[in-house]
């Protein structure tokens, strides 16, 4: 055996040890840490003939790259929808690294990480109130999992129209409809060959990022007879604006489209007695994307694609691996690589099972209470400020704000707020306003981060 190899194999111990050091350092350290660094210079190195072993690589990254990770899993890091990671989850993805599964099948010479995957899938459908009326399987992200419930809507489209899209091509008029759709729905419609630009919008009421739904109808009445997919937002990056899906649901009985919730961090207030009704209905939707490395708290990458059973048949004929004899026969022999995007396929539902089983449905409904309250909180300090106004309300976990006065400030006052490194937010559009948008879904966010963040705005604000 290769010299290096042999003696780290018989120092794992060690190796690990130095690891878990190092990432003790990083954790405890989380909410001193920088949420932004502007210097990203780092030396170029040559690719070495002797290596150093993974300690010596672990020094070089110390020394060298270490000390550029920014906080992005800390308390104040608002930008974007960040989550954390729990102790749970950070456990479940160190030994889906060690275990180095590649997930796939159920049955015969499958192994057990694809039925820890479906029990996964089982426990988050209890948690989010969810009937076992659904298949889902684990992908990287809102990205992936909006692609793999509108691919299957795709097939599904072409079948109405008697065609078989997996095998001959998108041909004909399909029609997507949708209000309010995040970046990534785009980009999977582009991804698809159904073309980014080909979304029927839909209007909005004023004031709101939701569905219009006389104009809906109007819409659907203009399109009938031709095969509809309707993009459905279960909480909009903007303002956690909710489509009123029980009323879209009514609609989806009388004209009989796809319906895809994009419930990529919303779907997790299903978890509160107390705001489950803005999910009412969604347990009939056609798919439905959640994503964990959000609300979930789990590391990245993470998210759940949600098809309705009834269309295991199309799901399959979209994904099916069919052009490899020894992997099998996709009618008799459960396998997730007939049913997803990808043929490879990290044990990535590990650290979700790991979480779900380790807080329960209290710890999560304790997670998503305390963003809704520090949302609030914050919310409530920009409504009381004299130097910064709402521009939305606060339904949710994400506050949109900008300056009173002097709006041609705020990149500058966004540039050296983050510049200084105590907390993060990103710049947004709302209805042709420049505003910052900070959102909270991080379990280790408290109301003194809340306070760090408010001396900081404060701060900056007055050195403009």
């Amino acid at each position: 055996m290769f010299e290096i190899f042999d003696n780290e194999l018989n120092n794992l111990e060690t190796i690990f040890d130095q690891v878990k050091a190092n990432s003790l350092d990083f954790l405890e350290n989380l909410a001193d840490r920088p949420t932004s660094i502007t210097d990203l210079s780092i030396p170029a190195t040559e690719l070495a003939n002797e290596g150093p072993g993974a300690l010596g690589g672990l020094d070089l990254f110390k020394r060298h790259y270490e000390k550029l990770m920014v906080a992005s899993p800390g308390p104040r890091y608002w930008g974007f929808v960040t989550g954390g990671a729990t102790p749970a989850a950070i456990a479940g993805d160190w030994l889906t690294a060690v275990y180095d599964q590649n997930t796939q099948s159920t049955q015969g010479d499958g192994d057990v990480s694809a039925i820890i995957e479906k029990e996964a899938i089982r426990l988050l459908c209890q948690l989010l109130h969810l009937p076992e009326d659904f298949d889902g399987g684990f992908v990287t992200g809102a990205t992936m999992s909006n692609f793999t419930g509108l691919g299957v809507a795709r097939q599904w489209a072409g079948a109405r129209a008697g065609r078989d899209i997996s095998r001959e091509g998108v041909a004909g008029d399909i029609v997507i409809m949708a209000a309010t759709p995040h970046s990534s729905v785009i980009k999977s419609l582009s991804m698809l060959g159904l073309g980014s630009a080909n979304i029927v919008r839909i209007q909005t009421p004023e004031g709101r990022e939701a569905i219009d739904l006389a104009d809906f109808e109007q819409q659907l009445e203009a399109h009938k007879g031709r095969p509809v997919i309707v993009n459905c937002s279960a909480g909009t990056v903007n303002t956690v604006d909710f489509d009123d899906i029980k009323a879209i649901i009514a609609l989806k009985n009388k004209y009989h489209f796809w319906l895809h919730i994009d419930a990529a961090f919303g779907g997790f207030v299903a978890c509160l007695p107390s705001h489950r009704h803005l999910l009412e209905g969604w347990e009939h939707a056609d798919s439905i994307t959640i994503d964990c490395h959000k609300w979930m708290n789990v590391p990245y990458d993470s998210a759940v694609s949600l098809v309705r059973k009834e269309h295991n048949k199309l799901q399959i004929s979209t994904f099916q691996n069919s052009n490899a004899p020894y992997l099998g026969d996709t009618s008799d022999n459960f396998s997730y690589l007939n049913f997803l995007p990808e043929n490879s396929r990290r044990f990535r539902a590990l650290p979700a099972w790991f979480s779900l089983t380790a807080y329960g449905r209290n710890g999560f409904e304790w997670i998503v209470r305390n963003s809704i309250e520090r949302a609030q909180e914050f919310g409530s300090y920009i409504e009381s400020s004299e130097n910064f106004a709402l521009v939305a309300p606060v339904r949710l976990n994400v506050v949109c704000f900008r300056l009173k006065k002097d709006i041609e400030k705020m990149p500058a006052f966004l540039k050296e707020l983050n510049r200084r490194g105590k907390v993060f937010m990103t710049p947004t559009l709302l209805s042709g306003q420049s505003a910052v948008r900070a959102a909270f879904v991080n379990y280790r966010t408290g109301k003194e981060d809340i306070a760090i963040a408010v001396r900081e705005m404060e701060e900056v604000f007055h050195s403009l």
